[in-house]
């Protein structure tokens, strides 16, 4: 059995981001075939997520640059308590001590944070006025039940503007989908 050509590599914390990537990238035209995304998400109860994202993310920029198949590496993975800033820099030091180069321009990479955590955009896509440092967002139902929430960042991305007051992470993500993605 031949191994299919995968276009896009979504490194994710769990299921909610796994939903959320997917469709997102669905919503914006990027994916038509689900088959030309791999995820990678840490199993259920094996560790910390981050870690597990943050280990995936170097091997695949690794793997990334040594393969002759055009890939976006795309990276979920919540801020938690050290936002966007600090989670790009523990990703820039895990890279630096695995003696991985970090992430380039040249590099099909995008890397999105959202701080505290998913729920927060949920919330702020649900028409709420969210605060990044509040942890206790209601979870969705089902992760799959993001479709709607999706839908509306995907209209505010092809606009180019996003309802104000917005969380300053989903800013750094859109800044992230304009000079990676698009």
């Amino acid at each position: 059995m031949a191994q299919r050509r995968v276009q896009y590599v979504l490194v994710c914390e769990d299921r909610q981001h796994e939903a959320f990537g997917r469709r997102f990238l669905r919503e914006m035209g990027l994916v038509t075939n689900p088959y030309k995304v791999r995820v990678e998400r840490p199993s259920l109860g094996r560790g910390s997520a981050e870690r597990f994202v943050r280990e995936v993310y170097v091997q695949e920029l690794e793997a990334g640059r040594r393969s002759h198949v055009d890939r976006t590496l795309i990276l979920l993975t919540d801020g938690d308590n050290v936002g966007v800033r600090g989670r790009m820099q523990q990703l820039a030091a895990a890279c630096n001590r695995a003696g991985v180069q970090v992430r380039t321009d040249e590099d099909g990479v995008a890397v999105f944070v959202p701080t505290w955590n998913i729920e927060t955009w949920l919330a702020y896509l649900d028409g709420e006025e969210v605060e990044e440092e509040f942890a206790n967002y209601p979870k969705l139902q089902r992760p799959r039940d993001c479709g709607a929430h999706v839908r509306g960042l995907a209209e505010m991305c092809r606009g180019r503007a996003l309802r104000e007051p917005a969380p300053s992470s989903l800013v750094a993500a859109c800044q992230e989908y304009d000079g990676r993605l698009r």
